[in-house]
């Protein structure tokens, strides 16, 4: 979910959500027969100069693709969700281009018109609702793909965030997903040979949670006890009185997001970058707890008190004790270049099957070893002037554009490299400098 804030930043137009399962499955039916149509007359124009594409090659039409983040992103729920799931697979499940076009569905949100928002509201508190309030912002600050979230004031003086779920995405979400997966198939999206499978059912399991307000809520809570006391990080409290199985009310926090300390001091970055290295870190070998959406509208920056805000526990992911303690292995492995322990472990992982081909899986572990540089060495890493993500992107195009290539990593590690991913982003926002080494030390005992 999007931040709590004050910018006034703009949101897309208002829309409706589809909220039967019959309309859900009308307006998929449509998106695909819009997509492929728009395929077969792309189709029709190459053949009339004489070249002969594929399938995917017409997927990845820019009007093509528009198309489909457009559509998707009206959906919302779990056809706009899946969307912004298997967007982060960096091209071992869906070419890189379309990756980089689902991509684009992280801000495509619409939100509720107000005359939806109020029948939804109807049924989880009853009419007459409007007088617990002494305000109440029909207007939401933000927008995502399973709800929004509104600023409120109750009688008796509480300034909240309350985060209403969009009508029938819980029903929705076995039959939204089906179908996506199969438009996908159909269109050739997908790699040959790739089952999809595992990637649909832990995208399902994951939409099950997100879409659960009670599971969020608890969620919430078990964060605010780890980092009870923290000096560094801050949680908004619940106000159980007002949650629902579609409502979660939460405190306001006054902040700022977390991309206004670009022009802060240097001291400030680093310590707001370190800081959130260091909770991955902990998420993965400590708490084995980890918030797996890194959105960076989920972290925001309280000037008072120079906490972190961290925001939205709908996407957490517990994490195995065989899980931590093979990553654990493979970071000091990787910290002491012990090649032959760290294909080893990435095997054992995953990260490449029995089929791999010799050559990709020499690949991914040089892939893996230049990803590694970075926490090697002692002096500080400066994430604004790195140039990681495009050599990594260099170094992976051969893999990113063999269709051949049929082996997936568990899903798991994919939520994983989503979180590393979008904390590394957010450090290169910040221009931050920091010695990632003894950090990690820390963790490989």
């Amino acid at each position: 979910m999007h931040d709590m804030s004050d910018d006034n930043r703009p949101l897309p137009p208002p829309a409706s959500v589809p909220a039967s399962r019959a309309a859900r499955l009308l307006r998929l039916g449509g998106m695909a027969s819009g997509v492929l149509g728009g395929m077969l007359a792309d189709g029709a124009r190459e053949l009339a100069r004489g070249s002969r594409p594929s399938l995917p090659d017409l997927l990845l039409t820019p009007g093509t693709a528009s198309r489909l983040t457009r559509d998707l992103g009206r959906m919302r729920g779990a056809a706009m969700k899946l969307g912004q799931l298997i967007s982060m697979d960096s091209g071992l499940i869906l070419p890189p281009e379309m990756s980089q076009t689902l991509a684009a569905l992280q801000s495509q949100a619409r939100h509720m018109p107000p005359a939806q928002l109020r029948d939804v509201l109807n049924r989880e508190w009853g009419a007459g609702w409007q007088r617990r309030f002494a305000r109440f912002d029909v207007r939401p600050f933000a927008a995502a793909s399973i709800g929004q979230v509104h600023r409120a004031q109750t009688r008796d003086g509480r300034d909240l965030a309350i985060k209403v779920q969009y009508p029938g995405v819980r029903a929705s979400i076995d039959s939204d997903i089906d179908n996506l997966g199969l438009m996908l198939r159909i269109a050739g999206a997908a790699r040959q040979g790739i089952d999809l499978a595992p990637m649909l059912k832990a995208a399902r399991d994951q939409l099950h949670q997100e879409a659960d307000y009670a599971a969020e809520a608890r969620n919430l809570g078990a964060f605010s006890d780890l980092l009870a006391g923290s000096e560094r990080f801050t949680l908004p409290g619940l106000h159980d009185d007002l949650c629902t199985p579609s409502v979660l009310a939460m405190d306001y926090l006054h902040s700022q997001p977390l991309d206004t300390l670009a022009t802060a001091s240097q001291a400030l970055r680093d310590r707001v970058a370190a800081d959130l290295i260091d909770l991955v870190l902990r998420e993965l070998f400590d708490f084995r707890l980890m918030q797996t959406d890194p959105n960076l509208a989920n972290y925001r920056f309280d000037p008072e008190t120079g906490r972190i805000c961290l925001l939205d526990f709908g996407a957490v992911m517990p994490i195995s004790p065989e899980m931590a303690q093979d990553f654990r292995a493979l970071l000091g492995a990787a910290l002491d270049r012990d090649n032959m322990a760290a294909r080893a472990l990435m095997s054992r992982i995953g990260y490449f099957g029995d089929r791999t081909p010799p050559a990709h899986r020499d690949l991914i572990l040089q892939l893996f070893d230049t990803a590694m540089e970075p926490l090697r060495q002692a002096a500080s890493f400066d994430f604004g002037h790195a140039d990681m993500i495009d050599r990594l992107r260099a170094m992976g195009r051969p893999l990113g554009n063999e269709r051949e290539l049929t082996h997936v990593p568990p899903p798991e590690t994919l939520f994983l490299h989503r979180k590393i991913g979008g904390i590394y982003l957010t450090a290169t926002r910040l221009r931050a400098r920091v010695a990632l080494r003894p950090l990690l030390e820390g963790y490989r005992r």
